[in-house]
């Protein structure tokens, strides 16, 4: 064990002294460098790893605690781990033990890896991270062009996951006082493999925006929801149960719900407090646009009248449209507009409140859902949207993958580690590497003073 660790050390300091030497005598680029020093790294912790495993098996053969109570029933019993440094085969000791049925490769547990597990933690996540944003084939070779498996394996690494719900990120701040608040929500439709369309909605709570720099803001505290099989109620109980943790809600004096005038949404006003209704400005402009496209005369006086909340003058403008009108489609299409534009009067109204600041919407759905839902030809299941569509919000909460991973390992262990690494005699295996390989090493042995060797003699010495 030592002898590979010497090697290992050896290698690191001869591969990087060549590709050093390449760099800068044989005309080669960064690029070159940083990509030869990532292969070897990637080599040298697939061997560091091996190492460790099987270093552990060691301490646990060796281990007085171990003799008591388990006999060996086999050794060198072969396994391979998906890493990101790529796949490891290590060998490892299985064991009876004395008194019960009970078998086990005691290594392997007390180094936190489970019977059936094939891939690391971190590879899994990795796997993960990158299928929040390119396909299941994709995301295999963005980790690893050494190992690769199938997009089979990658959907169900997230199949395995499950679903990480809203509230999965700790709130960071609680009981905050602000005076304002401000909800907006919107949905994206998503092609099914049936060849239906599911909707599913997005719901963000903040605090406002700040100039972040010239002509770019950004918005403070904004905590995400997302749910396509959550009926709405569920979905806004959740929005209201983060709104009363991470405020006071006594001391708000509005909050501003806005959307594009969907029932869904102007549910949210039963269950926020203080909350008022807002029509987004893209949809009041979408539907005006709607109704005056053939007719553009009419564009400036109808935005007028709602400049100047005139409903009266609206109704009359619509009539005089209408009248203008020949086409029956196009006459149709007036009429939705003013529907539409009616019924949500309230809603345009509230746009012109001094504290409003505007609804981006339609922007974070492009960004949150659709990027990797229903901008490309996918047909996705409900079970895999619904759980793209949780993971992106999770990550986009400030989530990370790999403590989804590790606490969902932790929720679904059954029983403690059957036996913990001896203490003893670990750091005198620990102890033994390091020395030992240190100081065995050619180039520390030489009379010849070089970086390298001086690095080592000062890792010696700590």
């Amino acid at each position: 064990m030592n002898t590979i660790i010497q090697q290992l050390f050896e290698k690191i300091i001869k591969e990087n002294t060549t590709n050093m030497e390449e760099l800068f005598t044989g005309h080669k680029d960064i690029s070159l460098y940083i990509s030869a020093t990532k292969q070897m790294l990637d080599q040298v912790g697939a061997k560091l790893i091996k190492t460790v495993l099987e270093m552990g098996d060691e301490i646990i053969r060796e281990s007085n605690t171990r003799k008591k109570s388990w006999y060996i029933q086999r050794r060198n019993d072969p396994k391979t781990l998906l890493t990101t440094f790529g796949a490891v085969d290590y060998e490892r000791t299985y064991y009876k033990h004395k008194k019960k049925s009970e078998y086990a490769y005691l290594s392997d547990h007390s180094l936190g890896i489970d019977p059936h597990d094939r891939m690391d933690l971190s590879y899994q996540s990795e796997l993960i991270n990158q299928s929040l944003d390119l396909s299941y084939e994709k995301s295999s070779r963005n980790v690893s062009k050494e190992v690769l498996v199938s997009k089979q394996t990658v959907m169900n690494s997230i199949r395995n996951l499950g679903i990480v719900g809203n509230d999965s990120v700790s709130i960071k701040e609680k009981n905050k006082i602000v005076p304002v608040l401000y909800i907006e929500a919107d949905e994206d439709h998503v092609a099914m493999q049936d060849g239906s369309n599911k909707q599913i909605k997005l719901i963000y709570v903040h605090e406002g925006k700040e100039l972040v720099s010239p002509g770019r803001a950004k918005l403070i505290n904004k905590r995400y929801f997302t749910g396509s099989q959550m009926n709405s109620e569920d979905l806004w109980l959740e929005v209201a149960n983060y709104i009363d943790q991470a405020y006071k809600v006594d001391q708000i004096e509005t909050i501003y719900l806005s959307g594009d005038g969907a029932k869904w949404i102007k549910e949210g006003l039963n269950w926020i407090p203080k909350s008022k209704y807002v029509l987004d400005y893209f949809h009041l402009s979408k539907y005006i646009k709607k109704a005056t496209a053939h007719l553009p005369h009419f564009t400036s006086d109808l935005w007028d009248s709602i400049h100047c909340h005139d409903k009266k003058r609206v109704r009359e403008l619509f009539k005089q449209i209408l009248e203008e009108t020949e086409k029956e489609t196009k006459k149709t299409a007036v009429q939705d507009s003013r529907r539409y534009i009616l019924n949500n009067w309230v809603g345009i109204i509230n746009r012109y409140d001094t504290s409003y600041i505007g609804c981006s919407a339609e922007g974070h759905i492009s960004h949150i859902l659709s990027a990797r839902l229903s901008s490309r030809p996918l047909g996705w299941s409900i079970e895999g949207a619904d759980q793209m569509a949780y993971l992106r919000v999770y990550r986009e909460n400030g989530g990370e993958i790999y403590d989804a991973l590790k606490q969902k390992k932790e929720n679904n262990k059954k029983q403690e580690r059957i036996m913990k690494l001896d203490q003893r005699i670990m750091k005198k295996k620990m102890n033994q590497v390091v020395n030992e390989s240190i100081n065995n090493i050619t180039l520390l042995n030489t009379g010849k003073r070089t970086w390298a060797r001086e690095y080592l003699k000062s890792i010696r010495g700590a």
